[in-house]
């Protein structure tokens, strides 16, 4: 796979993702089947899901800025670095929901596991760039 083209799907994948949290905000989707049914209440719910759309947010700017999409003042080597932190994460994540208590986020490690190939996809490095 192309780099450019898992950028391009990882982009599509953050704005679902995000529109799922905007969902569970506005409660069409229950929060008690996401966070491995540990919410008790509406706060917690909104700061949780705040806090994940801010950081869906930050990868979907960071990818925007890797395919060059918008431009930015950020190092290139910034950008990469913070992809990889968000590939361990992806990662680390496939792994919890694997263990989760729901089937709903147990489903979810599929899409993680997508996210972490695509990532890895993103952030290698092609034998090309090894010979600049």
């Amino acid at each position: 796979m192309k780099k450019q083209s898992a950028i391009n799907i990882m982009i599509g994948l953050v704005l679902s993702i995000i529109l799922f949290h905007l969902l569970i905000i506005i409660k069409i989707i229950p929060y008690d089947i996401t966070w491995g049914g540990r919410l008790k209440n509406d706060n917690e719910m909104y700061l949780f899901e705040s806090i994940s759309i801010f950081i869906n947010l930050l990868l979907c700017i960071t990818l925007l800025i890797k395919g060059e999409f918008i431009k930015s003042t950020i190092s290139i080597k910034i950008v990469d670095i913070v992809l990889w932190i968000f590939l361990v994460i992806f990662v680390l994540n496939t792994i919890g929901n694997v263990f989760a208590e729901t089937m709903f986020e147990k489903l979810f490690s599929v899409l993680t596991l997508l996210f972490s190939y695509l990532l890895w996809v993103i952030v290698k490095k092609s034998k090309v760039n090894e010979l600049k």
